[in-house]
């Protein structure tokens, strides 16, 4: 279940203090800490992001208008709690090889999906609620036991959050417990981007 209290404590344990009060965009210093740092040249698209972009091109096409950060109005984190319980609630997570014989496949869940499924379906109901798609952002990480997964990311005046098939939280990015590897570009969702994660991350041990 969604806490907003705990979201609230992580922001207020940042120094995102300094946006107490709503400041335009451009006003915004997202080299805080609240935001992932990324490269400005682009990298390797994961095999199936470049697969989905094949089969959906309309949905990899450079973004018209790049606005670097939404506002996180009550409206605007309501439809983040709803849209991510909807998912989280109503897909079964199956992995790719289970669901379709193959290692990695992206697409829209069927009732069924795996990790980018998930993200893929909250960002497309996010941009038909009204977010702008350069602030919509599928990244690629690492768990604490190696092995990859991938989360939506929305970019916010109050920071990077994370929406999570994993977890029912929404949290700051660095209030996760995963290595962040790249993300789309804002720019271009068909287009992906470094990302900057130097924070120590524990890997859990295996069991012998």
């Amino acid at each position: 279940m969604f806490n907003p209290t705990r979201f609230a404590a992580a922001i207020i344990g940042l120094v995102l203090g300094a946006f107490a009060t709503t400041l335009p965009a451009a006003a915004i210093d997202t080299t805080n800490i609240a935001f992932v740092q990324t490269a400005t040249q682009t990298t390797s698209i994961p095999v199936g992001a470049a697969e989905f972009c094949r089969t959906h091109p309309s949905e990899c096409q450079p973004n018209s208008q790049v606005v670097a950060v939404e506002a996180l109005t009550e409206a605007r984190w309501n439809q983040l709690l709803a849209i991510n319980a909807l998912y989280n609630e109503s897909v079964v997570a199956v992995t790719d090889q289970d669901l379709y014989q193959v290692a990695e496949f992206w697409t829209y869940p069927n009732g069924y999906g795996d990790c980018e499924d998930y993200a893929l379906a909250k960002r497309r109901d996010l941009i038909n609620a009204g977010w702008p798609a350069s602030t919509l952002l599928i990244a690629v990480v690492r768990q604490t036991n190696g092995e990859g997964h991938a989360v939506l990311m929305a970019r916010t005046d109050r920071g990077d959050l994370v929406l999570d098939n994993l977890d029912g939280t929404i949290n700051v990015w660095n209030h996760t417990p995963y290595k962040f590897i790249k993300r789309q570009s804002q720019a271009n969702p068909g287009q992906w981007v470094d990302m900057f994660d130097n924070r120590p991350i524990v890997v859990a041990a295996l069991e012998k």
